[in-house]
């Protein structure tokens, strides 16, 4: 027992004066490839083994012949050692530059292209990290060409929408000014119905620029979708008497969810006013509100006949109005967005499909709790 414990101690002292060259060692190249830190790590290994060796070997007083063959022995191991530590850390470095490259090009603009060839678990683990942040920076940035797009038509549309109010405006004004008015009292109630109008251009457009800046202040309270569609359906009642429409809200659940108020009216007013103005006299529009799970869906249904399908990806976006038929005589195309940006604020979202003879907008919110 006496023999294992010299000897465990000689070995110790040997391999612990190599682990502290190499640790400084370590030290003096840490800035350095991975390669030579690796051709380092693998020096210390053998020259500790060896270092211990001798350590024992000369306490046990071995032959001189002995003692040349355990450290020929002792050498060839960390040779072959040393060379595998090179190679390893030359297809470590080669890894690590291509990876670098791809990244580069990734900085620069361009997309993430993953480097070819096998890696280590950490730098395939980082390259797949660095393609899915280039796929979510792809999306993002189409995202941003579609609000940009988006942006520079609803600047073209408000522009056009606000150059026929205002130049009505400025023909009756001067038309009562110059006295050439035949009946001021009707000149006077369009001159009130157009600045409506571009009150309620100006009030959108200062929503949403709220909803797109994240400055929607919301006020949630626990309330009933019954009573919201309820409240809903008499506001637009007098527009739809006024086009011949006919409003149906007969499959509403009175389910809780917790919202705010009076950005939900709005959503749902939006959404009636949109289908009134889309559906044929005598048609009809449909509101229903049913619990899914732990969504509550509310869907309005309309007889416009239906939106292209290649518009229907397109249908909450600002400013957008469809074709020409599907073009209201108000408004800048602002109303659907509107309830997209106050649905999200919710945690919710907004959908629009195609039904026979319509389509449908659903908006899905959360259910409230209990």
């Amino acid at each position: 027992m006496k023999d294992v414990l010299l000897i465990s101690a000689f070995a110790f002292a040997g391999a612990a004066c190599a682990g502290l060259v190499g640790a400084v060692a370590l030290r003096l190249v840490r800035h350095r490839s991975v390669a030579v830190s690796l051709t380092v790590v693998a020096g210390v290994t053998v020259t500790a083994m060896l270092a211990g060796t001798l350590a024992v070997a000369r306490a046990m007083f071995l032959s001189s012949h002995d003692l040349w063959v355990v450290t020929v022995v002792v050498a060839m191991a960390s040779l072959v050692s040393l060379a595998t530590a090179l190679v390893l850390g030359r297809w470590v470095v080669a890894g690590s530059r291509a990876l670098t490259l791809a990244a580069r090009d990734f900085g620069e603009g361009g997309s993430f292209a993953p480097p070819h060839g096998g890696a280590t678990a950490e730098l395939a683990a980082l390259t797949r990290e660095l393609a899915a942040t280039s796929a979510r920076l792809e999306a993002s940035r189409a995202r941003e060409r579609a609000l940009e797009t988006s942006r520079r038509e609803l600047v073209a549309w408000i522009s056009h929408d606000l150059r026929t109010p205002l130049a009505g405006l400025r023909a009756m004004a001067e038309a009562l000014e110059d006295g050439m008015a035949a009946e001021p009292a009707r000149y006077h109630r369009q001159i009130r119905t157009e600045v409506e109008r571009l009150t309620g251009m100006v009030g959108d457009l200062f929503e949403l620029s709220r909803i797109h800046a994240g400055a929607l202040a919301l006020a949630p309270s626990r309330v009933s979708v019954y009573d919201l569609v309820g409240d809903a359906l008499s506001g637009a009642d007098p527009l739809a008497r006024a086009h011949r429409v006919r409003l149906v809200g007969d499959e509403v659940e009175a389910v809780p969810v917790e919202v705010d108020g009076r950005e939900m009216t709005r959503v749902l007013a939006n959404l009636l006013v949109n289908a009134i103005r889309h559906t044929p006299a005598d048609g009809t529009v449909a509101v229903a509100a049913r619990r899914r799970a732990a969504t509550v869906v509310v869907s309005v249904t309309d007889g416009c006949g239906g939106i292209p399908d290649e518009d229907l990806p397109r249908v909450f976006d600002t400013g957008w109005r469809g074709t020409e038929a599907r073009t209201p005589p108000a408004g800048a195309g602002l109303g659907l967005a509107i309830v997209r940006g106050i649905v999200e604020a919710h945690a919710g979202r907004a959908e629009v499909r195609n039904v026979p003879g319509g389509c449908r907008f659903e908006v899905t919110l959360p259910a409230a709790a209990g």
